[in-house]
């Protein structure tokens, strides 16, 4: 007889512990993207197509999503498919530490061992974003998963937040030696975090699993066939894909924009991302409140309300459009900053959605489901940056001046929000609007049956 592990419901306490988890991803992730990707163009003084291709590669193996969610789907645990994928995470980012401080020498040795450390790193990353938002859909009663949603990205970026500020900080004055050591310190402090974050969630209950339940298990492919079978998944893959394909082309091209057009500093420049990562977090906020006190239809209204931040996303990108022909005299900041309120609020609709979906289902597929979008969010996450970088590119060959050329990348951008806002429309209504789980009070976790 096999136990059967039963997680509790999930209440706020639990949920902001799982968002420590992401955090805790977050903080890793940031030194691997940015802190390596710094350290190879400016002290290697390497090309920046290198890091670039790192980030691309790690974006790349976590087409393995599926397969993580559908390991945790069958042995019916989530704990210890996070707890390893963070692992695995903390052996690659400090393997990419070291194949950093190896370029200094052995520039062809160290670029082998940091596309092995980049591998390791999309493995840990997929299997620990995988397993944490279906442990969030599986768990989360359906008048907290906007609020999840928004806590788990708001979380996130706290990760970044603090890790740059701190080891920052702490990398000064920079040597390699220093580099690996602030990357040992943060990735062993986010492994524990995590640990502390996931232990209890999940309780063994003697419940024995019926004999000819596991021989009904299906392989791999088999359920992968299953999931994409189903209209809703097939749907909601093919908006994942629009939206974040949307949301990052304009990663590499904001600020390149502010100061070609509008003249900004790099450091003003750098204060208007901030600008727009704050708009973003005040449309998770509102968007995880509006969740929340909304009446019956929550599933509903995270439809709707996915295809108005994708609507107001498309109408910010019009008015870019409009700031790169017009010129200075355009109010760029409140364009911004309005770009990310719209961003975020329609990135945790999104997300609640998702978490939904993947509960709305044939029990024991979570995992698979959000594997699944997980891996076609990666997609579109890697191609999007590289897409809008060479869209302006080609844009700027085209046209004798650069306003124009940002002009037009700018209107691409915004079809394909409009794009998303007809995909986010197409994706039907979940069984899962129908659902009446319990509503426990603040903090308190109680077995699932």
């Amino acid at each position: 007889m096999d136990d059967r592990l039963a997680t509790p419901t999930l209440g706020w306490i639990g949920i902001f512990r799982l968002g420590l988890v992401q955090a805790a991803l977050g903080a890793i992730v940031i030194l691997t993207t940015s802190t390596l990707n710094r350290v190879m163009v400016v002290e290697l003084a390497l090309p920046a197509t290198l890091p670039g291709a790192l980030v691309g590669w790690h974006y790349a193996v976590q087409l393995s999503r599926p397969r993580w969610g559908y390991g945790s789907d069958m042995g019916g645990a989530r704990a210890p498919w996070i707890i390893g994928g963070m692992i695995t995470l903390a052996i690659g980012a400090i393997s990419a530490a070291a194949a950093t401080a190896l370029m200094a020498d052995q520039t062809q040795l160290g670029i082998f061992a940091a596309v092995m450390a980049f591998f390791v790193i999309g493995v840990g990353v997929g299997a620990a974003g995988t397993n944490l938002l279906a442990l969030l859909a599986t768990h989360t009663p359906p008048s907290r998963k906007a609020a999840a949603a928004a806590i788990t990205w708001i979380m996130m970026i706290i990760g970044f937040i603090v890790t740059a500020g701190v080891a920052g900080a702490m990398l000064d004055p920079f040597t390699m030696a220093r580099l690996l050591e602030v990357t040992i310190s943060v990735s062993v402090v986010a492994v524990l975090v995590s640990l502390f974050a996931v232990w209890g969630l999940e309780t063994r209950t003697v419940a024995p699993a019926p004999k000819s339940e596991s021989a009904a298990k299906p392989d791999f492919s088999a359920m992968m066939a299953e999931v994409w079978s189903d209209p809703q998944a097939r749907r909601f893959t093919i908006f994942v894909f629009v939206s974040m394909l949307a949301y990052s082309a304009q990663d590499l091209i904001l600020e390149p924009f502010a100061g070609l057009i509008y003249g900004y500093t790099p450091g003003e420049s750098t204060r208007l991302a901030a600008t727009q990562n704050m708009g973003v977090l005040a449309g998770m906020i509102a968007t995880a409140i509006l969740g929340t006190v909304v009446g019956k239809s929550r599933a509903r209204f995270m439809r709707y309300w996915t295809v108005f931040g994708c609507i107001a996303s498309a109408a910010a990108m019009a008015a870019l459009f409009a700031g790169a022909l017009i010129g200075p005299t355009w109010p760029l900041k409140p364009t911004v900053f309005a770009l990310g309120i719209a961003n975020g609020a329609f990135a945790v609709a999104a997300i609640g959605s998702m978490m939904t979906l993947a509960s709305a289902g044939q029990p024991g597929r979570e995992g698979t489901r959000m594997g699944l979008w997980g891996a076609s969010q990666a997609i579109s996450f890697g191609l999007g940056g590289f897409l809008g970088a060479s869209a302006l590119d080609l844009a700027r060959l085209a046209f004798a001046d650069v306003a124009p050329a940002f002009a037009t990348v700018f209107a691409l951008e915004g079809v394909l929000f409009i794009v998303a806002a007809v995909c986010a429309a197409w994706v039907g209504e979940s069984s899962a609007d129908t659902v009446n789980l319990p509503v426990l009070p603040a903090g308190e976790l109680v077995p699932a049956e």
